[in-house]
Parts: C-alpha cells; structure tokens; sequence
C-alpha cells in the first residue's frame, strides 16, 4: 500500500478533490467548470487572433510610402528616411494635382449579341 501511495499521490489527491467538491457542489458544478476550461481552451487562441489581427491593421495603417523615392517608412517621422522629403507634403500635394482624366477609368460599352 505504501509503493502505491509513493508512486500515484497525483492520481489519489484528485480523486480525493472530486469525492469532496460534487458531495458538497455537485455533478452539475463539476461538469459546469470543466465545461467553462474547455470553453477557455478554446477561447484564448481566438483571442490571441483577434489581437493579432488588430496590431497588424494598427501597423499597416501607420505604414508610409514615399512617392519621391519608393521608400517604406512606419510613419514614425514626417520626413522620409532615404530622401529627407516631406511625406505629409508628398501626399497632399500629390492627390490635389492629379488630373481627373488620370484617376478615373474609361469604360467603353459593347452590345452584346
């Protein structure tokens, strides 16, 4: 009796924990925790690719690129890393002097038979 408390005292204390808790809360409270740990397991992985997924649109919303020189920048600083141009300048000044000819699509219509 004695090897088999040293062996398995893991094995003899859970089940001393479950003769205690379902007498004194019962099964549903048993199969309610065990419900609401795998509810969990399966939860925190979702969570953690919602976080994910949301810093990766926080960074790709704060990502700059210079139309002097086509370099990519996190918009940390005003001014591009590898030019030294002003890219707040760039993309205003760029939106407000393209033609409308350029940023709209012609479309030529076919008749179908």
């Amino acid at each position: 009796m004695n090897y088999f408390l040293k062996v398995d005292k893991n094995i003899l204390t859970y089940s001393l924990i479950i003769l205690i808790v379902i007498p004194i809360f019962g099964i549903k409270f048993v199969i309610g925790l065990l419900s609401n740990i795998l509810l969990l397991l399966f939860l925190i992985p979702l969570l953690i690719i919602v976080l994910l997924f949301l810093g990766f649109t926080y960074f790709k919303s704060k990502i700059n690129t210079c139309s002097n020189c086509g370099a990519i920048s996190l918009g940390l600083s005003e001014n591009c890393m590898n030019c030294g141009a002003n890219l707040n300048d760039i993309n205003t000044r760029n939106q407000l002097d393209k033609k409308p000819s350029e940023s709209t699509i012609e479309v030529q219509a076919e008749e179908i038979k």
